[in-house]
This record gives C-alpha cells, structure tokens and sequence, in this order.
C-alpha cells in the first residue's frame, strides 16, 4: 500500500513536470509578449528599447533556458509576478480559488445529492415510469448548452421575478453569508443542472451491471429485502466506476466554469484563466492551469485510496505467481 501510494506520487511529480513544460512551451509559442504591449500602449517606445527590455527580461533566449530559469524559481516558491494585477500570482489567485471552490464544490455536492439517489431509483425500478422520467431529465440536462440554461435562468429568476441577483458577488455594505448565498444561487443551479445528469447516468449504468451479479441473487434468494441488497450489497461495488469519474470531476472543480463565471460575472478560476491568457499575463495563467492539473493528480490519487474502503478485495501489491 505504501509502495503503490509512493509510486503514484513519483507518477504525479513527473506528469506535472512534463504538463509545466508542455504549458509554458505553448505559452512561449503564442504569438506577442508583454514586450510587445508595452510598445503598443507607448508610441515613443523604439526598437532598441523593446530589444533591451526584452534582454533584461530573458525574453531574448531559448525557450527551454527561460523554462528552466522558471522552474528553478518556482521550485523556491517564486513563482513571479502577474502582468495584468501587479502582484504576486499567489495574491490574485487564491482569492479566485477560494470563490470557485465555494460555487463549484456547492454545485458539485448538490449534483452527487441528486445525481447518485436519482441513478440508483432508476436502476431499482428499470423500465418503470420512474426510470424513463429520471432518464429524460438527466438527458434533458445533459443536452441543454450552460450557457443557454444560465442566460434562462437570469431572465426568469433576475429579469422577470427580480427575486435573485443577475451575476456578481457582493461587496461593501452586501457582504455577508447569505448575501453571498443570493449571489451564488443562479451559478450553482446553472452548474448543478449540467451536470447532475451525468452523474445520474454514471450511477444508473453502474448499478444496474451490479444488480445483474451472482452475489445479489444469492442476497435475494436468501430473502432479504430490496432496501438491504441495494444498499447493503449492490451499492458499494456500484460506486467504484462512479468513484472515478468523481475524482475527474475534482480536478474540474477547481479549474472552474469560464462560461458561466462569465456569464455570471463570478470572479473565479475560469475567468481569471481566461483573462491571463487574453492578457498575455504568462505567469497567472501557468500557474494556474499547473494548479488545476496537480489537484486532478491528488483526486485520481485519493480515488485509488477509496477503492480499498470499497471493496478490501482490492489490493495493489503485485500479482502473485
């Protein structure tokens, strides 16, 4: 068990070294630079002041030099300075990362509270009413573009009944928790809603393959009732392929919705990637897109951890001869 956490750590460290590289190569390759900004935004700026700036900046080098001049100072914690703000990148992106996590992860709960009961309902009560309505919903939800159902959602809810804020968050005298929550309801009904159905399906699909197993007819030939094979057998196994998927789901968390941060005007982790790379703001945007990967890596991680809880059966010691 230690070994096999160990090697996956080892695995991480790697796959994050190479995601660096392979994102700052991408950065470095897009066309412009802060360099070139500036003399757009100073018309008495000359050619031999943009090459001198760019020598002072490293701007003039290889790229694989100025990578590994960067990850040097990265692994010492430096991890520079963000162009668009002025500040270090830890200042601008902790707060993002903290409103994302308090939209996303209510979105998140609330989709896994439906999504998970409403699967399992469907599966138990296959090709009843119940099972065709759950499954039109969540395929309703799956199809419906987040844009489009954000834009309906702020029309009705902020236009029409005025009972809800359009987007935003508050501030000043606004400040509060359950202002906060007025703010957050239209972003986490819009999220919740398109993707609640994938994880009805996920769900549904997993339990109805467990359902079919030896283990649970031998359960119900031995007479136990429908609540306690469900629950008691069927769902632990059920839950290992949707465990999966959650832990993707994680790393998605954080990385946040662009459009719907958008939309809403939410100060999150989407946007603020978006405006970084718009921006030509290099350092934001690596280091946040670094931080989105290294938190899918953990949540593929504690997956792993989670399938022994599961099932003991599971084991990652090697195979024995």
């Amino acid at each position: 068990m230690i070994r096999h956490i160990a090697g996956r750590l080892v695995q991480s460290v790697v796959v994050l070294g190479l995601m660096s590289f392979v994102i700052y190569g991408l950065i470095g390759l897009m066309p412009g630079d802060p360099i070139d900004l500036m003399i757009s935004a100073d018309p008495h700026m000359t050619s031999e002041d943009a090459a001198r700036l760019r020598r002072l900046y490293g701007l003039d080098r290889p790229l694989v030099e100025r990578y590994g001049n960067w990850l040097a100072a990265a692994l010492s914690g430096d991890f520079g300075y963000s162009r668009l703000h002025a500040v270090p990148v830890p200042a601008v992106l902790l707060p993002a990362l903290a409103n994302t996590a308090t939209l996303m992860g209510a979105a998140f709960l609330l989709s896994l509270a439906i999504g998970l009961p409403a699967g399992i309902a469907a599966a138990v009560r296959r090709h009843s009413a119940a099972d065709y309505t759950i499954n039109l919903l969540a395929f309703a939800g799956i199809s419906v573009p987040p844009f489009w159902m954000a834009l309906v959602l702020i029309i009705v809810f902020a236009v029409f009944l005025g009972v809800l804020p359009a987007g935003g968050v508050p501030t000043g005298a606004d400040e509060g928790f359950w202002q906060g929550a007025r703010f957050a309801v239209l972003p986490v009904a819009a999220l919740t809603i398109a993707s609640v159905g994938g994880h009805t399906r996920y769900m549904r699909a997993a339990m109805i393959e467990t359902l079919r197993q030896d283990y649970i007819r031998t359960a119900r030939a031995k007479g136990l009732s429908r609540a306690r094979v469900v629950l008691g057998h069927a769902l632990r196994n059920a839950l290992i392929p949707v465990v999966t998927i959650i832990a993707l789901d994680f790393g998605y968390l954080f990385s946040g919705a662009l459009v719907t941060e958008t939309i809403f005007s939410y100060p999150g982790m989407g946007k603020l990637i978006f405006d970084a790379m718009k921006g030509n703001d290099f350092n934001l945007a690596l280091v946040a897109l670094l931080f989105a990967t290294a938190l899918t890596l953990i949540a593929n991680l504690v997956a792993d951890l989670a399938y022994l809880g599961l099932d003991p059966r599971i084991s990652f010691g090697e195979a024995e001869p």
